[in-house]
């Protein structure tokens, strides 16, 4: 009897469809904490370990903390092409439970939608990519290539575990081509439809700024009053315009979406702002219009800590602020360390680099790669109307580490934003059902077409 039980149990599983197993695998990884810090993803390692043993797919665990472990798995294919890296991280964010509505790990369903801190950054990218290798294994699917899953640690902070990878396990996860998180789906004001694939990224430079001057009695203002040069340091920083840069995924970029109706404004500025005697002015306008527009054209800023005093009538001798600045990949951090000494233009005032996540800067993956065509090709397919457009990221993810390496590294357009702006890091976040199933669908179709034998 028990052996009778265990066979249907079996059956059961073999007939769990791809939509109900990715389904099933994105609710049990919400359910696990794995908030950063301090991050616990060895609970989720172990998770996606036991269910990939489950399907016959041997799954290692690796890393240099046995609290923050790493998984990668590999389906074996043919070897006329390098490998196909499927990659997501398994930490997320902090919640503030008293911001959320519902709780932020129970994975509640509520009115088509499914909520839990890292339902779109990024468990669902990685529950998808989970369910696609178990239904390639089921249909003994002909690979031209192997396909490696990868789930790493830390990304959210400070990036140890591809790093670690990189540094003792390369050849584990070494591949012509990845799939990563950083592209998306969405659909303008009118309706048009837009597949942005990251091929780039800004680089987190982040800037602290230390003010001092004299201490005092808060009854006789000085001059030298620290928090008084940090303020007026910030304010020159957040209004200054920054330079201006192109690269060949901003390029395409701005060309593409000013095909849709909604950015055919920025037709008769294409030209002026690919020239460099009149970008700078031109950008400004567009970043006047358009602050998400004016964050691909230049490095950012954006103040978002501050450290000064003790108590209201006491002058502080020190005042420091820290500075979120997000740089153009062709830019160094010493230029820009340098430029921001410059523009603050008072000797009261340190810039310094604040000490932590240290990413590469890189450059833009292909357009031309059979990686990226085949993206183009499935998006088509999908909605032969839609504009296909190469994004470079504002924030990061841990595919600089790949792309320094030489991978080609591509944020997979698979998921229609639900929620604009998106939920991503903030309260509430949350992915529609539908959502996930056909950012599922189109994910597959994209690995089918670079990776099955024809």
């Amino acid at each position: 009897m028990r052996f009778f039980l265990l066979v249907l149990s079996a059956c059961a599983l073999q007939a769990e469809s791809l939509h109900d197993r990715t389904l099933r695998y994105f609710i049990d990884l919400l359910r696990l904490n794995t908030s950063n810090p301090p991050g616990n993803e060895t609970i989720a390692a172990k998770y996606i370990q036991a269910e990939l043993k489950k399907e016959g797919i041997a799954a290692e665990l690796l890393g240099g903390d046995p609290n923050r472990l790493n998984v990668v798995a590999r389906l074996k294919g043919g070897s006329a092409y390098r490998p196909l890296l499927l990659m997501a991280h398994s930490d997320v964010v902090p919640a503030e439970p008293k911001l959320w509505t519902v709780p932020a790990f129970d994975a509640m369903r509520k009115d088509g939608f499914i909520y839990g801190r890292g339902a779109v950054d990024t468990k669902s990218l990685l529950a998808a990519e989970m369910a696609i290798v178990v239904e390639l294994k089921h249909r003994n699917a002909r690979l031209n290539r192997d396909i490696i899953l990868l789930s790493e640690a830390d990304e959210e902070a400070g990036s140890t575990g591809i790093q670690w990878l990189i540094r003792n396990a390369w050849s584990k996860i070494d591949a012509e081509f990845c799939l990563n998180e950083g592209g998306g789906r969405m659909k303008t004001e009118d309706g048009a439809e837009i597949f942005n694939i990251q091929t780039s990224e800004k680089v987190p430079t982040r800037v602290i700024l230390v003010a001092r001057g004299s201490a005092g009695h808060g009854s006789l203002p000085r001059k030298d009053n620290a928090v008084a040069h940090l303020s007026d340091a910030i304010s020159k920083l957040t209004r200054a315009y920054m330079p201006v840069q192109l690269n060949t995924t901003t390029r395409r970029y701005f060309r593409e979406l000013a095909k849709l109706d909604e950015y055919k404004w920025l037709q008769p500025l294409l030209a002026r702002l690919d020239n460099a005697t009149t970008q700078f002015e031109t950008a400004n306008t567009i970043g006047d219009r358009d602050p998400e527009l004016d964050a691909q054209l230049r490095t950012t800023v954006s103040p978002t800590m501050l450290r000064a005093g003790m108590k209201v009538n006491v002058i502080p001798n020190q005042a420091e602020a820290q500075l979120d600045v997000r740089r153009l990949p062709g830019e160094t951090k010493e230029e820009v360390y340098e430029r921001f000494r410059k523009i603050v233009n008072d000797p009261a005032i340190e810039v310094l680099p604040e000490p932590g996540q240290d990413m590469p800067a890189t450059e833009p993956s292909s357009l031309t790669t059979d990686l990226y065509k085949a993206i183009e090709k499935v998006a088509l397919g999908h909605n032969p109307q839609a504009s296909i457009i190469p994004t470079m990221s504002r924030g990061a993810t841990d595919g600089a580490f790949l792309r320094a390496k030489g991978m080609a590294v591509y944020g997979v357009p698979a998921f229609l934003r639900d929620d604009k702006p998106g939920r991503a890091h903030g309260n509430d976040e949350r992915i529609r059902v539908t959502t996930l199933r056909e950012g599922t669908d189109i994910l597959l179709k994209v690995i089918e077409a670079i990776a099955l034998t024809n």
